[in-house]
């Protein structure tokens, strides 16, 4: 593995794939691994100048971070990259009991001996802005601060009470924290107040990104800050947005990505586990563009009779699949129907949620020999594709109409999964024809 210039750890499967896409649409070849891979399977992405590895810290405690993010962030630097990257959701939804960013940072600190870590969460991109420390987000062509947010002031686990980052960080750390803010950012002594934060060994340092323009300013403060031997920094996928503005500016990387068109294909099979309204607006959409809908119980699925509930949604989705149509099997139908407080009763009961549609879906993948699928909802992702004994992923085509949710090949052991393009999207990602633009051939 030669001249890598970033390796990274997503907190979900989804937010991981963000970055891979990101990436390869920036000219940087990248692999996403679901584990730690051996020798062998690392050399088959020899090529690659960015290696991602998936996790699923954004739904667990700072217990669980201790051991497994010690041990994610160790492997990463023994890789050398320029810059080792924490990816967080650009909506920063955690809490001090779940998926604290706050005791990742403290992680990564200790394990890259780092005194300053650099803190970027806006990406215009993604329509995600941060100005004077606090965040914004848009939702269906409104703009809201996080804290207003339809969607995210109300998430089921990690509500987002709190628009300033440094405030929301301080309930997960008593780490010291300091803002590179917009007018500071636009100034002619941006770099010395980058540089003072960071000799003073101020712990986290925020940069405001708001647009292209500042973007690229905070890319460059970031790249040039970096340390021999790798620099850790925490932040969404406007992290690498950032970086690729320097990168193509000096001339380290050119921009001429290639993606062929994938065409249609004549039946898919979604499995959702997200309660979002996004994915309710697009499940309801596909029930009229030539989908059949088959809900799956979530309490049964994590139940002694999981296997039952398993047998008669494969037996559906089977049902549909040889009839020519494409299936979508659900567990929610918006946040209406989200069963969250029932779920949570059981301890590690959203895993095995996961892990349950992941067996459906392997089910109906190898018995119906499909190629292509989708996996909705971030947590559900990094369980579901663990399940189906995928080893990495590759980006075969990205969607321009929905950042972030691209449309992935699938490297694995299992020979009927070897291949398959698998397309991973969060709750809150994605135009209301997502399932049938992905059918589609990512068509409009």
């Amino acid at each position: 593995m030669q001249d890598l210039l970033l390796s990274y750890y997503g907190d979900d499967l989804t937010g991981s794939t963000d970055v891979m896409e990101a990436l390869e649409l920036g000219g940087v070849p990248t692999v996403l691994f679901m584990r730690q891979p051996d020798a062998a399977m690392l050399a088959q992405f020899s090529h690659c100048r960015a290696i991602g590895l998936a996790g699923t810290s954004r739904s667990e405690t700072p217990q669980w971070m201790d051991t497994h993010l010690s041990d994610a962030f160790a492997w990463l630097k023994t890789l050398n990259a320029a810059i080792c990257h924490y990816k967080v959701c650009s909506t920063f939804d955690s809490s001090p009991t779940i998926g604290s960013i706050g005791r990742a940072i403290e992680i990564g600190r200790s394990v890259f001996a780092q005194d300053s870590v650099p803190l970027l969460v806006g990406a215009p991109q993604l329509k995600r802005y941060t100005a004077f420390g606090h965040l914004f987000a848009a939702y269906r062509e409104k703009y809201f601060r996080i804290d207003r947010h339809p969607v995210m002031s109300r998430h089921p686990t990690t509500p987002m009470d709190e628009s300033d980052l440094l405030i929301h960080l301080s309930r997960q750390t008593e780490l010291t924290s300091g803002l590179v803010d917009l007018a500071t950012l636009q100034s002619v002594s941006r770099s010395e107040a980058f540089d003072r934060l960071l000799a003073e060994g101020t712990d986290i340092v925020l940069v405001d990104v708001d647009s292209l323009e500042t973007q690229a300013l905070a890319g460059k403060g970031i790249w040039r800050a970096r340390k021999p031997g790798g620099s850790f920094v925490v932040g969404s996928s406007g992290i690498e947005y950032a970086l690729l503005a320097e990168w193509v500016s000096s001339g380290t990387v050119r921009a001429e990505p290639g993606f062929s068109p994938p065409g249609a294909a004549d039946r898919i099979a979604v499995v959702s586990g997200s309660c979002s309204p996004t994915t309710e607006r697009q499940i309801r959409h596909a029930l009229t563009d030539g989908f059949d809908g088959i809900e799956v119980d979530p309490v049964e699925l994590i139940s002694e009779a999981s296997g039952d509930a398993i047998a008669r949604a494969t037996a559906a989705g089977r049902a549909s699949l040889e009839a020519g149509r494409s299936v979508v099997l659900y567990t929610a139908l918006g946040p209406a129907a989200d069963r969250g407080g029932e779920i949570d009763r059981q301890e590690g009961a959203r895993h095995k949620l996961g892990r349950g549609l992941g067996e459906l879906l392997r089910a109906l993948t190898i018995e119906q020999k499909l190629q292509r699928v989708i996996v909705a909802g971030g947590d559900t992702s990094s369980h579901a594709l663990g399940q189906m004994g995928v080893d990495a992923l590759t980006v075969r085509m990205p969607l321009p109409a929905s950042p972030g949710s691209p449309l992935c090949v699938a490297h694995s052991r299992v020979k009927a999964i070897d291949g398959l393009e698998v397309a991973l999207k969060g709750g809150q990602v994605g135009t209301d024809r997502y399932f049938s633009a992905i059918r589609d051939g990512l068509s409009s």
